[in-house]
């Protein structure tokens, strides 16, 4: 939330658990889904998720996602070309994955991609490459998961209180379902044309029923894009939601807003953007860390429909929510050692103003001028 100082997360953090019953006995009569809530509040929703975006520095937020999110493209690559490669003929399998992303990927990012996934789908180690690409990609990305719930620690205002031992493990749960997903998101993208055909005759399905799944694939994406991203919306942050939803309405308006960029971001490369001219061969990799960076502001931006939505609905409920938004924390044991150990910092500088002959305190003396 961008009024979210220090101070206010301090002051939150210390009063979540002296105010938690009362807290919970008022949100008994929240609206319990957004179309409950009145005009009024679905105006100051909209409106005030676009400032706490601006506030909250969403574009700084995405740009440190997109580098996490770039650490872990590497590994998950190797990791998904090498189990292709089990699923039939190496070379036929990287054919019809790139086909079914040739429409809408543009065409400079597309031969990025296609010069880094040949030699390993050709590599005779492509078994070694799964696990050690499976294990890779699990730590990498555990890193943009990390990253992802300082951010939205960032978006509900509220400090990490999870100590390492705890937040660590925990971190790496939500990575192996979150890879999962994207897997499975992945899989049914190129699941299509002979590769569809191919696991079809494996399993014994008939022809029909491969038709059947080349149509109704898109849904279930669909369906799991939205998972994902309400996943990432609950579990990542230090603060326990009242309930798991689903259907996010920040992860469907994330994902609506995503599909729309994409659309006009491949438009923009394709028609009126000549990166070739600037970047050269590394017009490619350019355009793709700048879709990522586009899909990620959008991420955090639908973090803030949903911190926002959550306001809207402690406030119709007579919640004070104008200021932080009530929800407690998961823990506050890290939150309070930082705490004790700035106040111990605090004693020290004060201790060595005092060793120079300096008594009055700087604050006092500004506010008495």
């Amino acid at each position: 939330m961008g009024g979210g100082s220090e101070t206010s997360e301090r002051a939150y953090r210390d009063a979540s658990t002296e105010t938690g019953g009362m807290a919970d006995q008022q949100r008994t009569e929240e609206p319990s889904s957004p179309t409950e809530l009145t005009k009024p509040s679905w105006g100051y929703v909209a409106k005030r998720s676009i400032r706490e975006f601006q506030s909250d520095g969403g574009q700084d937020l995405a740009a440190a996602l997109t580098f996490y999110a770039v650490l872990a493209a590497a590994p998950a690559t190797v990791a998904l070309v090498s189990l292709l490669g089990f699923v039939g003929d190496p070379e036929k399998a990287i054919n019809d994955t790139l086909d079914s992303i040739r429409d809408f990927a543009p065409p400079q990012t597309l031969d990025q991609v296609e010069s880094f996934i040949r030699p390993i789908a050709g590599s005779t180690g492509s078994g070694w490459a799964l696990v050690i690409g499976l294990v890779l990609a699990l730590w990498s990305a555990s890193g943009f998961v990390g990253a992802f719930g300082r951010a939205m620690n960032r978006v509900y205002g509220v400090p990490e209180g999870r100590p390492v031992w705890k937040l660590r493990p925990w971190l790496l749960l939500v990575t192996a379902v979150v890879f999962v997903i994207v897997v499975a998101i992945i899989a049914a993208m190129v699941l299509s044309g002979s590769i569809a055909r191919q696991v079809g005759d494996l399993v014994g399905l008939s022809s029909t029923a491969v038709t059947v799944w080349n149509v109704v694939k898109w849904p279930v994406i669909v369906i799991l894009a939205v998972l994902l991203v309400a996943l990432l919306y609950w579990a990542t942050p230090n603060v326990k939601q009242t309930k798991f939803r689903w259907i996010s309405p920040g992860a469907l308006v994330a994902l609506v807003i995503a599909a729309v960029a994409t659309l006009l971001f491949g438009f923009y490369v394709g028609h009126a953007a000549n990166y070739n001219a600037t970047y050269g061969t590394l017009a490619g990799l350019f355009i793709l860390l700048l879709w990522i960076y586009i899909l990620n502001m959008v991420l955090i931006l639908g973090a803030e429909v949903d911190a926002e939505l959550e306001r809207g609905r402690e406030l119709q409920a007579g919640v004070a929510a104008e200021e932080d938004i009530q929800l407690p924390l998961r823990d506050t044991k890290a939150s309070d050692k930082q705490a004790a150990k700035h106040a111990k910092d605090v004693e020290q500088a004060r201790a060595l103003r005092a060793s120079n002959g300096e008594t009055a305190d700087p604050d006092e003396a500004r506010a008495e001028s």
